[in-house]
């Protein structure tokens, strides 16, 4: 089979292994922030509760980042004009940059620290994630 030298083309087909999975790691975190928040401040009583407290409380705040990269990678995978299109590397380099759990780190890398550490359908969403970004 024959290597694809081109870089642009390389982080393009990088964005279409990563959306699908990233969607189904952002499904899982925000069951997990769900769970968690449901348990603090009692059950959420409709979808439509659900739905404005996904956009407007702050205890799904660090997740938003992700939902909008996800717009952004299918804006740029289903682009008309892919030259003038945001750059795959660049999405490549800001998923990263959110998939970063560290312990220590900012609010929203804990939070996902803590979600890898308790979930472990999470922690093998975040291995897969990883594989692909040390392929590139």
């Amino acid at each position: 089979m024959p290597v694809d030298t081109n870089p642009d083309r390389s982080a393009l087909q990088h964005l279409r292994e990563l959306r699908p999975l990233l969607l189904s790691l952002h499904k899982a975190l925000m069951e997990e922030e769900r769970t968690s928040y449901e348990e603090t401040h009692g059950p959420i009583a409709s979808k439509g509760e659900y739905f404005q407290l996904v956009l407007g409380h702050e205890w799904f705040q660090w997740l938003r980042p992700i939902s909008q990269l996800i717009v952004r990678i299918d804006e740029r995978l289903s682009a008309k004009k892919p030259d003038q299109a945001e750059p795959p590397e660049i999405l490549l380099t800001e998923v990263k940059a959110l998939l970063n759990p560290l312990e220590a780190g900012s609010p929203p890398e804990q939070r996902y620290h803590r979600a890898i550490q308790s979930n472990p359908d999470v922690a093998q969403m975040h291995a897969q994630a990883v594989d692909i970004f040390e392929s590139t």
